[in-house]
């Protein structure tokens, strides 16, 4: 059943996933809180139903679970910075907000993974040490109990989406790749559709529409 009108908390708002999730959210009739630490970041986005609140991942933020029915956790440290923040925001926010989420009875979880989250020692990378966040945070969020989508998106790019993806893996490395906008609008279908069953879905260009991934 699609539904419109959820209370969605979107860590990560002003990120260029997150912002676009937001504006997406708010078209498809949700309403939207967005704790960040820049609020003017999010200035272009007008909408009575968008609460911004300043708020540094780093510090307790469980007070914006109250009253929310899904979380969206696509917050991330950055390429600029150093293993430090990748350890605070992506492995260590994230778990607290998986655990602020238990303690609030939230109905639904869509954590931003990526696409070597799996596996990290399978991935002979620079960005091991981010991937190994990422998957200690997802296995976090598998073992709390609470309904969930993990979301584990290809390279990422910054052009149109074509709202076509694929969940199977491609044969070329060169074609794990997926839009920005699509993992965007992958959320929303996530929170408009709130179930019960717990998934983890890879997303890449493909040929099948978003919207019936999650019906």
């Amino acid at each position: 059943m699609y539904r419109k009108d959820q209370h969605a908390l979107v860590i990560g708002a002003s990120g260029q996933i997150g912002k676009q999730a937001t504006g997406k959210l708010l078209e498809a009739g949700h309403k939207v809180i967005a704790p960040v630490r820049s609020p003017e970041k999010l200035e272009d986005i007008q909408s009575d139903n968008l609460t911004v609140k300043k708020q540094n991942l780093e510090v307790d933020f469980s007070a914006h679970f109250n009253g929310v029915d899904s979380v969206v956790f696509t917050a991330g440290s950055g390429g600029n910075t150093g293993a430090d923040k990748t350890l605070l925001i992506d492995l260590w926010a994230a778990r607290n907000a998986v655990n602020y989420a238990k303690d609030a009875n939230i109905n639904q979880f869509i954590m931003v993974s990526s696409i070597g989250a799996g596996d990290p020692d399978g991935v002979d990378s620079a960005i091991k040490p981010y991937l190994v966040a990422k998957h200690m945070a997802d296995e976090h969020l598998k073992n709390s109990n609470i309904p969930h989508v993990i979301l584990r998106p290809g390279t990422l790019l910054n052009e149109p989406g074509t709202h076509l993806v694929t969940t199977d893996m491609p044969d070329n490395k060169d074609d794990a790749v997926i839009p920005r906008e699509d993992v965007a609008t992958a959320i929303v279908e996530c929170v408009s559709r709130s179930t019960n069953d717990n998934r983890v879905t890879y997303l890449f260009k493909g040929e099948t529409p978003i919207s019936q991934l999650f019906a």
